[in-house]
């Protein structure tokens, strides 16, 4: 899947299951200033796994020092599409995020500050940024603006900074499932590895499910970049948007439920009165 791909899925994601609008989920309910901020950091958690990919867009996000960190997650992880883009990376980059949100510092003026959650932050949003074409080339720019969206992440959400790791976890998660979705596949139980014996190969179905590398697919989308799969970044990112407006207008002190209600209404009238 293309990175402005995962990183659509990525917001919708959070805002499925942490906004209590009649059509998300709210499985795990915050704040709208945190369904919004918590939108973009998942929409960039979504990038991760991309992370051991050294011309990929989280090596370019924040040079110098995202391409270090790329080079070092390349060589840990085995290369492109391994360890990352598994269940084993969803646990690793879940967890990290939670050490990292730990990192704080007590002041008098402002109280705690998450200075590690922070910084997550700063790569996070330089990620979805990227991936979303919002930021220009160059070694300057992507930390400017990078830094000054996250400064007010951590400004309008400082008490949620417990749903960092979630937000992580989610944006790692469908980053994999929509990997899954297209013919390459991912190896979800690396390291290890079952590679798919002479039988499967010679099935034109199941050797499309199990691939001859080890890896899995359900290859619903085709190969990335297809027709099907920009459908589908198109619905969700449209859902992504709604719940965002939605979450800044109940924010603003807008009646957005009872707008929800009578528009509803209507079209139920409407409807009703066309049979």
């Amino acid at each position: 899947m293309m990175g402005a791909n995962h990183a659509a899925t990525g917001a919708a994601a959070w805002i499925a299951v942490t906004s209590t609008a009649p059509f998300a989920l709210g499985w795990h309910p915050v704040s709208s200033v945190g369904v919004m901020t918590g939108a973009v950091v998942c929409a960039g958690a979504a990038l991760l796994p991309d992370a051991d990919h050294h011309n990929g867009t989280f090596a370019h996000s924040l040079p110098p020092v995202s391409e270090w960190v790329s080079d070092a997650v390349e060589a840990i992880s085995g290369g492109h599409r391994q360890g990352t883009h598994s269940f084993l990376g969803i646990a690793v980059f879940t967890a990290l995020a939670w050490l990292v949100g730990l990192v704080t510092i007590e002041t008098e003026s402002f109280g705690t500050v998450y200075v590690g959650g922070g910084l997550l932050a700063v790569l996070l949003v330089a990620l979805a940024l990227k991936a979303l074409k919002l930021t220009r080339r160059g070694k300057l720019m992507p930390w400017v603006t990078s830094l000054t969206v996250a400064a007010l992440v951590a400004l309008f959400s400082p008490e949620e900074w417990n749903w960092l790791p979630v937000a992580v976890g989610i944006g790692v998660t469908v980053h994999i499932l929509g990997d899954v979705l297209t013919t390459n596949g991912a190896p979800l139980l690396w390291p290890v590895k079952f590679r798919s014996p002479r039988w499967v190969r010679k099935s034109l179905v199941v050797d499309d499910v199990w691939r001859p590398g080890g890896s899995f697919a359900l290859p619903l989308l085709g190969d990335t970049g297809s027709v099907r799969e920009w459908i589908l970044a198109t619905a969700v990112g449209l859902y992504a948007t709604v719940g965002f407006v939605w979450s800044a207008l109940d924010q603003m002190g807008f009646d957005t439920y009872g707008t929800y209600e009578r528009v509803a209404s209507a079209i139920q009238t409407l409807t009703s009165g066309a049979a």
